[in-house]
């Protein structure tokens, strides 16, 4: 009975991700990447992501057995992974407090689970299909399970690279285990480093191991460094931090409670978990809303366990879960409600595109929402779907560090080869006053110049750039 319950709670918050086309630039990179895999295109080869494969491969999955003109069976996907993040959650808390706790510990989860801005918790996102691998990482090692263990982590490091980050509590309760002799030291520690370690050499195998080891892990030094926007990326990591903490109060403030007194009655791997989860948000120092999601399994089981320490019959309980339910419902509201500026800009822009090519047409959207591509049905003119792999400019920095020269390793090298070879038959310059474009990047006027492209007018504010019929 409690399953159909879970997964009625996570389509009724979770409804308001059906009533959008796009909820972000990471669902217009995901959409456009698949639709390139699906017409022939390697992945970190002729389409590129800082990213692991497994989500590209699933929206390429589902686009082959539902189509690619709309997100909804990701969106369907999402809804199933929450309730899985659930139900497993249920089963670890249940194991140490019971049934009834195990049941707050899924309700909770699920209404924290869209405590952010929109558009960070109803996108089909990489941290939502990285959650369900992290909790069962755990759910393997509470149950002494280390070969599983290690390969939900390798699932959750395949999904997202800070995914990987719940292998500390994992060797926490390994550790443990082994002092406490409920585990083979020796054979235990092999089955989850083996577990671990064989799904990402598989996968860096089938990917390229080259390839796949630059685009994951070292090719992105530039972009996970905050010089220069020390202040912007902690005014958004507080501000994001603040609104999470707000929309879980009820979680979050018994759990400061009980950590102020160092009472017991969480366990230390939750807590090393949810420190751990922080280390994840933190990395790369972008601090984007949907970072957070990270933090929801660890913090809805530590917040479980501060309540339980709370007197049975006093107000603080009921506080905490008429709150938590009354912010799942103002997030949620705000999730129909949210402004819809940049999805009317890109329908804008695509029209644009679409008036402007064939339906067999290149083109190149120099900016940072390749939903474009996806919603104008044209294919992208090379391997990179947004500006920021040639800038280094991301939404989370605002203008620092940005230019030629701290683009990505070789990229330049790339864009001007797959240029000439196949110039593409628009190019659409979506930057809108940001650092990054054409007036400020003498690499792309270049290629602009030689091409003889020409201004074909403005789209809301993105200058289009047409081939002449001879170029």
């Amino acid at each position: 009975m409690l399953l159909p319950l879970l997964t009625l709670v996570a389509a009724l918050v979770h409804l308001p991700s059906f009533v959008r086309p796009v909820w972000n630039p990471d669902e217009g990179f995901l959409a456009t990447q698949a639709r390139v895999l699906a017409s022939g295109g390697v992945l970190y080869d002729t389409v590129v992501d800082r990213k692991p494969p497994f989500l590209p491969w699933l929206y390429q999955g589902a686009f082959a057995l539902f189509g690619d003109g709309s997100l909804w069976p990701l969106r369907v996907a999402a809804v199933v992974a929450h309730v899985v993040t659930a139900a497993l959650l249920v089963a670890l808390a249940r194991r140490r407090w019971g049934d009834r706790w195990g049941a707050a510990a899924g309700f909770g989860y699920l209404l924290l689970s869209v405590g952010l801005a929109p558009e960070d918790t109803q996108a089909a996102s990489f941290e939502v299909f990285t959650l369900p691998w992290t909790v069962a990482a755990v759910l393997c090692a509470d149950r002494r399970r280390w070969g599983a263990a290690g390969v939900a982590v390798a699932g959750a490091a395949l999904t997202k690279q800070t995914g990987a980050v719940v292998l500390l509590p994992v060797v926490w309760m390994l550790w443990r285990a082994a002092r406490e002799g409920k585990a083979a030291p020796a054979g235990a520690w092999v089955r989850l480093a083996a577990g671990c370690a064989l799904p990402v050499a598989a996968v860096a195998l089938a990917t390229g191991a080259g390839r796949f080891v630059f685009w994951t892990v070292t090719g992105s030094g530039t972009y996970i460094s905050p010089e220069g926007a020390w202040l912007l990326a902690a005014g958004r990591g507080l501000g994001n931090a603040a609104i999470l903490a707000a929309a879980g109060a009820g979680f979050v403030l018994p759990a400061v409670r009980l950590a102020a007194r160092r009472r017991a009655g969480a366990g230390a791997e939750l807590w090393i978990w949810l420190g751990a989860s922080a280390v994840a948000v933190v990395t790369g120092f972008q601090f984007y809303g949907h970072y957070y999601l990270q933090l929801l399994p660890p913090l809805a089981l530590v917040g479980v366990a501060a309540l339980r320490r709370l007197p049975a019959r006093g107000p603080a309980r009921r506080a905490a879960a008429v709150w938590t339910v009354l912010a799942a419902t103002v997030f949620t509201g705000w999730g129909f409600a949210a402004p819809r500026a940049e999805l009317d800009h890109a329908r804008t822009v695509a029209a644009a595109i679409r008036a402007r090519t064939d339906a067999d047409g290149t083109v190149l959207v120099w900016g940072m929402h390749p939903e474009q591509y996806w919603l104008s049905g044209r294919a992208p003119a090379g391997r990179f779907l947004t500006a920021g792999f040639l800038t280094n400019f991301s939404g989370g920095r605002g203008g620092a560090r940005v230019g030629e020269r701290y683009a990505v390793p070789g990229a330049w090298a790339d864009f001007r080869r797959e240029f000439a070879a196949a110039p593409p038959d628009v190019v659409v310059d979506d930057s809108r006053g940001a650092p990054y474009g054409a007036a400020h990047v003498p690499g792309l006027r270049r290629l602009l110049d030689r091409g003889g492209y020409e201004r074909a007018g403005t789209a809301d504010g993105a200058v289009l750039y047409v081939r002449p019929p001879h170029g």
